[in-house]
Formats: C-alpha cells, structure tokens, sequence
C-alpha cells in the first residue's frame, strides 16, 4: 500500500512538471520575488498558456499574462499546482492573446496596450515595490526602512474567487467569469444576483442572513464582512471577537491542510473547493437543486424539477426558445411586444420576489401591463398572489396548474436589430403572397395590392405590435397583442 501511494506521488510530479514546462516555459522558475520602480515587461504570445513575471516566497502562487479561453489575455494571480486563477485584473474586458500587452511599474502597477492605452492600474503613484504574499495576496507597499504600509492589496479588489483568511467587504463584489452573476454583501445577509443589461437593478436569486450564532450585529459598530474560515465555513463578522453568522462547507470542522477557496461560477452557482494536493475537492454547492439555478434554460426555459430538463415556455422545440430581452419597455423606442401566457408554472425563489395580493388575474396582469419596467407576472389562483418580475424572463419552473403566468416578449422589428421567430414567419408569408400575386394578376394587381396594404398599415395595428409609446396603451389595445390561442396557453 505504502509502494503504491509512493508511486502515485511519483507519477503526478512527473506530470506536474511536464505540464507545468508546458504552460510556463523556463519562465516560473526564474520569476522574481518583488518588482520595483522602473519595471516594464511585454506580453510574449510564444508562452502557451502564462507568462510568469512574479512569484510567491514559496512557489505556489505566481502573477503573469495568463491565456483566457484560448484567445484572451489577462494579467492574474494563479495556483501554480492546478494553473487555477485566483485572481484577474480585468476580467470584463481580456485583450487577444496576440495583443501587444505590457505591465509596468513606476509607483503604480499599469496594464496597457499599444493600441487602446491603459486598461487597468493600481493607482498608486507612491508605491516603493509589488510582492505577492504566500496567501495569494498581490500588494503595492510602501517602504520605510524595514516597514512596509500596503497601498493598495488585491484581496480588496477580488473577481471571481475568495481564498481563505481574504476579508469581503460591502465594498467589493465578486463577479463570474462571463460577468453575469455578482455575489454582494448586504448589511446583515450575503446573497447571489443576476446582473441585467442596460444599467437595470440587478435581480436577486439567493439570499443568506446572519443567524447571530456567536455573536449579534449591533447597530453603528460597523459594518459586516465576510471570510472563508479555515476550519471550513464562509464567516460574517463585525468584530474579529466571534462571527455572527457560520455559513458551513461539507469538511465543516475538519482538518484539512490544502488551500481552501470560494467561487461565483459561470452557472451562478456559489462552490467551495480546498485542495488536496493533487485536485480541487468541491466542498459547497450552495444551489443544490439545478432548475433552482437562475439561468440553466436560458431566456423563456422552463425547467421540470422532477428530472430539470429543460423547455420553452411557448413549446418551440426546434429554433430554441425565444430571444433573450433585455432594459424595458418604456418610451417611445423598444416599446412593442406581444404577450404570451401559460399556466403551470412558477418562480424557483418566489420568497425573494416582490408580491401583492389581488383579487383576480385580470388585475395581477393589468399592474404588469400598465408598468413599463414590468416583463412579467405570475398569480398564485389559491392566495390571490401577484408576483412581478422587473426583469427580462429566464428560466422557471414547472409549478402548479393554479399558478398562471403572464410574460412579455419584445417585438423585434427591422429598426431594432432583428424580427423574432413569429415575426420572421409572419414576414415570410406576406412576401409569398405578394410574389405570387405578382406573377398572376400583373403590375396593376401588384399596385393595387400594395396601396392596399399601405393604407392598412397607416390606420390600424401591425399584428403583434403596440404603435407609439408604451404609456398609450389602453385596455383594448392591450388585448389585440395577444397571441392566438395555438400560443396563449390559456387552459
């Protein structure tokens, strides 16, 4: 037993050093300790995957241009053991991995390129040295004799991931890979949102409150902050003294050596994972159940919770469901839409979605109708419940037959970038029909045809589409944009 584990030792460092001569050429081991004042390097698009240029005092954790899906390039904080990154500098915004990348370092820490400029910095015009610590922690000091005051530190500024003993602060926000999902911390709870287009509040879909285990938040003695606990759980605290809230992992309580951390990932799921020496052990899946996840159908889908596969709302099966949305339906501009309902489903976080009670569907879908940041809404036929979303519609979930849902789809017209899939098929026909009477009635009949068609469309409505504003809306027009029944979903 004892030869056999020697062996799998053996054989993972052989495939850690090939692995990591791949990725980091003869550039890891030969990184310095410390950058100072003057320090300027250029991206070398020859280094397959990271191009080290500063390194931990214990060789774990090294800072460099690291290749991002391939084709990006971003300067990061990795695990050099899993090349995981810890880390990013610009993740809303990577350069091509060919892009002609510098770092530099004159008091402040500067990425930028030949061609756009600066694209991020420290803003430090005073720091003496950047060192990265032995915990990840990347930090501009300034120096005084031996003492060192840290100007700015990336464990304030994290992307996409927490390591352990890293404060998290209401200041600060982690975002995921794709930039969808933000973690944010709130005055006595964490909680998980889905960022939305346009400059839209983002949509809450997980929320966790302090529990006042240890100890209770007090008014006006500061605010919270959260930390990953290396005894296993994500603390929030007021005081170093206790935690006020113990948020526990799978290995809550053990003793585990390797690295620990907590990422927002490209799901919108928030995982933990610690590092036994040779893989990451996922230790958290804070959503466990996948139609709970905010997004898993995408825009329209509808997720089955017995087996969480995935639908569309209107029952398309070939073309995928319906286009995302995006903003809202207010002014003059991206105004139109069309209405489709189905009854059967529901909100997988209802308990975190604003609701009134009413009297009647008719008046849940009337407050949604006449309220243009309004996309959606769905009424609980037992409680009289009105919850409306103010958000472009993603996935739900396959709920109650009471449960009756009311959602907007923008009308996509030439103007606006695109027609939507009704709208496609709808043009499709009309052009075949005027061909066709083209070929068969001649000049005058086409003539007469299209003049009949202008004048129809300058006094009524174009089907499917709600002309001029949105606040002109009235009840009678509201009803024209229905679909027919074949899409309503009215049973």
């Amino acid at each position: 037993m004892a030869a056999n584990k020697q062996l799998h030792a053996i054989v993972f460092l052989l495939s850690y050093l090939v692995t990591r001569q791949a990725w980091f050429g003869n550039g890891a081991s030969s990184a310095p300790q410390e950058i100072r004042k003057g320090f300027s390097v250029t991206h070398d698009s020859s280094y397959s995957e990271f191009q080290s240029l500063l390194a931990d005092p214990t060789g774990v954790f090294s800072l460099g241009f690291l290749r991002v899906d391939s084709s990006q390039l971003d300067l990061a904080v990795i695990h050099l053991p899993s090349s995981s990154a810890l880390w990013r500098a610009n993740p809303a915004r990577p350069l091509p991995w060919s892009a002609s990348a510098s770092l530099s370092f004159n008091g402040s820490l500067v990425l930028s390129d030949s061609r756009t400029g600066v694209l991020w910095s420290t803003a430090t015009d005073d720091g003496d040295r950047v060192v990265l610590l032995n915990s990840s922690n990347l930090q501009i000091q300034k120096m005084a004799g031996a003492a060192a005051t840290v100007l700015w530190q990336s464990f304030d500024f994290p992307s996409d991931t927490l390591v352990e003993d890293q404060n998290f602060t209401s200041t600060a926000a982690l975002f995921s890979k794709d930039q969808r999902f933000s973690m944010r911390l709130g005055a006595s709870y964490f909680a998980l949102y889905m960022e939305l287009d346009g400059g839209s509040t983002p949509a809450l879909y997980w929320k966790h409150s302090a529990l006042d285990v240890k100890a209770q938040i007090v008014p006006d003695e500061g605010p919270i902050y959260a930390r990953v606990d290396p005894h296993g759980f994500l603390g929030m605290y007021q005081k170093e003294a206790a935690p006020v809230d113990v948020f526990p992992f799978d290995s809550f309580n053990r003793e585990i050596s390797g690295l620990r951390r907590l990422t927002l990932e490209s799901d919108g799921n928030l995982r933990a994972y610690y590092w036994n020496g040779s893989i990451w052990v996922r230790d958290l899946e804070t959503i466990a159940h996948r139609c709970e996840l905010p997004a898993v159908c995408g825009a329209y889908g509808l997720c089955n919770s017995a087996d969480s596969r995935c639908s569309c709302l209107d029952n398309s099966t070939e073309e995928g469901c319906l286009p995302p949305g995006s903003g809202h339906f207010c002014g003059d501009r991206g105004s139109e839409f069309r209405i489709l309902r189905r009854n059967g489903v529901d909100l997988a976080n209802q308990e975190l979605v604003a609701y009134r009670k009413v009297a009647s569907l008719e008046e849940c879908e009337g407050s949604c109708e006449q309220n243009c940041s309004c996309w959606g809404a769905i009424y609980h036929n037992a409680s009289g419940f009105c919850y409306r979303l103010d958000y472009p519609i993603q996935t739900l979930v396959e709920g109650d037959m009471r449960r009756e849902g009311y959602f907007k789809v923008r009308a996509r017209t030439s103007g606006g970038g695109g027609v939507g899939r009704t709208a496609r098929v709808a043009l499709l026909v009309v052009g075949s029909v005027v061909f066709a009477g083209a070929a068969l009635f001649g000049a005058y009949s086409l003539w007469s045809r299209r003049k009949q068609m202008r004048a129809g469309m300058d006094g009524s409505m174009v089907e499917g589409l709600a002309p001029g504003s949105y606040k002109d809306l009235n009840s009678a027009s509201f009803r024209s944009l229905e679909l027919s029944d074949t899409f309503s979903f009215r049973k």
